[in-house]
């Protein structure tokens, strides 16, 4: 009697739990995941090289892939790039013109083609989209801090394939030590060296001999740039590879309509006979096809007993286009753009809705341009600076390298999406006090202190050539203003 209270109270108690469970746990006939527990790197180990491979050969031969990677390099370099702003300060809080003015001067000079990177092909602007290229394309970059004596400065980048680090090394090293897919890490995961072939492996028409072997680079000569999306994560991963199945499918399919609806509009047909009598034709095909050719407005009398059967395929279906786009759209979703921006299809958007989805890509854009000051353009800068104050090409004192080593970064900024509401937004924040000009000018990519200097400039030009400018900053009602006080003077 006891145990079958008890199995009775265990069953409703198992119920219970089992209705409290997570439904997108359960398992069944129509839920095929095939999720496991593995960590990070595991879960890349094996994939990365495929998963690299075919996300080369969709950005190639798949035109939204392409594209993608052109909006990313356009929406977070842009046309000039991310650009420096020296911020050195005195101990009294004004800027120090003269330096910030030598270390400007002196990053234009290292920034040109020639200078910056060690094959001399690639300024400043290139490195900062071929970064950004890869980042799209695989999911991570490799750049070496090159010490040389090929510029004045003494330092260079070298961009280097991905396919040079060693996925398939992975050992256990002394005290702790480790190497990951060919990062070598403490017992805190902190990368202390990256394993490189001395070659691209995968140059088949020039491979030599040593291409295959490995040298250790210390990591503080190597940026390694992707984004962690889980702790303990050693490698990238493309961000093409949650859409990649589906997009090579969808390629598959365009083909195939285009094909259908290629034969679709040859209008071919069959010849067929109620008594089986064969149709001799003009020609045979493959010896034994009789077939005949058609003109344009000519008919043909057939046999007796022989009648003309069309193949007619409608394609492309009249689904064809609404399923395209949802493809698409869950494509743009999985890389945090719109499906407008992706397809370039603004057929049916309006202000609102290309307003909403435009302001949310910029937002992503600005927090893309924030990864990349972090992960690159700062480390370069200290670097940059430290050997150009090393070598004397910056004539600056190194005990004060903390000061020098701050500086502002100005990413492009974004257009308006409707010009006049935002100016007069603008307007009224600045007279509110809820915005600064120094906002204003972040927001499209400059400074305020250029952007006074510029309109200085213009006025005394105009000035100079007897001209009177109808415009004043801070409006007419600040110019106004200022007439009367010099009437009451």
């Amino acid at each position: 009697m006891f145990e079958f209270i008890a199995n009775s109270i265990a069953k409703r108690f198992s119920k219970k739990v089992s209705k409290r469970s997570y439904d997108g746990a359960k398992s069944g006939r129509l839920i095929d995941f095939f999720a496991g527990t593995r960590s990070a790197d595991d879960e890349i180990r094996f994939d990365i090289r495929k998963l690299r491979d075919r996300c080369r050969e969709m950005i190639r031969n798949d035109p939204y892939s392409k594209r993608y990677v052109a909006i990313m390099k356009t929406n977070i370099v842009g046309e000039k790039g991310i650009l420096l702003q020296p911020n050195a300060l005195e101990d009294d809080g004004r800027s120090d013109e003269a330096a910030n003015n030598l270390i400007l001067q002196a990053w234009h000079k290292w920034a040109k083609k020639g200078f910056c990177t060690i094959d001399e092909r690639l300024s400043f602007v290139d490195c900062q989209d071929l970064l950004i290229e890869q980042l799209s394309s695989e999911g991570e970059a490799l750049i070496q801090l090159v010490t040389t004596n090929k510029n004045p400065f003494g330092f260079a980048l070298k961009f280097l394939d991905t396919d040079q680090l060693d996925e398939e090394l992975n050992k256990n090293l002394e005290n702790g030590k480790r190497i990951k897919m060919g990062v070598e890490l403490d017992k805190n995961d902190k990368p202390l060296a990256y394993w490189l072939f001395e070659e691209n492996p995968n140059e088949n028409f020039m491979l030599s001999r040593a291409a295959r072997m490995h040298r250790r680079v210390p990591a503080d000569q190597i940026l390694h740039i992707y984004r962690q999306t889980r702790p303990g994560q050693t490698r990238g991963v493309p961000p093409l590879a949650a859409a990649l199945l589906r997009v090579r499918q969808l390629n598959g399919y365009i083909d195939a309509e285009l094909t259908a609806a290629r034969i679709g509009a040859s209008k071919m047909g069959f010849f067929t006979s109620s008594k089986g009598e064969d149709y001799q034709g003009e020609d045979k095909e493959d010896v034994y096809n009789p077939i005949m050719n058609a003109e344009p407005g000519t008919f043909e009398q057939l046999p007796e007993g022989m009648a003309f059967q069309t193949f007619d395929p409608q394609h492309p279906t009249s689904q064809f286009q609404d399923f395209v786009k949802q493809i698409l759209r869950s494509f743009a979703s999985s890389l945090n753009i719109s499906y407008a921006t992706l397809s370039n299809d603004l057929e049916s958007v309006n202000y609102s809705s290309i307003r909403q989805g435009a302001l949310e890509e910029r937002f992503y854009f600005k927090k893309e341009q924030n990864f990349l000051i972090e992960h690159f353009l700062q480390p370069v800068f200290e670097r940059w600076l430290l050997m150009a104050m090393t070598t004397g090409a910056l004539n600056l004192p190194m005990r004060k390298f903390e000061k020098f080593a701050n500086p502002k970064w100005m990413p492009r900024g974004f257009g308006y999406i409707d010009p006049l509401k935002e100016t007069q937004s603008y307007s009224v924040a600045l007279n509110n006090g809820t915005m600064t000009l120094n906002d204003i000018a972040s927001i499209h990519g400059r400074d305020v202190k250029s952007l006074l200097e510029q309109i200085k400039k213009e006025k005394e030009l105009a000035q100079s050539l007897g001209i009177d400018l109808a415009f004043e900053p801070f409006g007419a009602k600040g110019a106004l203003q200022k007439s009367e006080d010099t009437e009451d003077e």
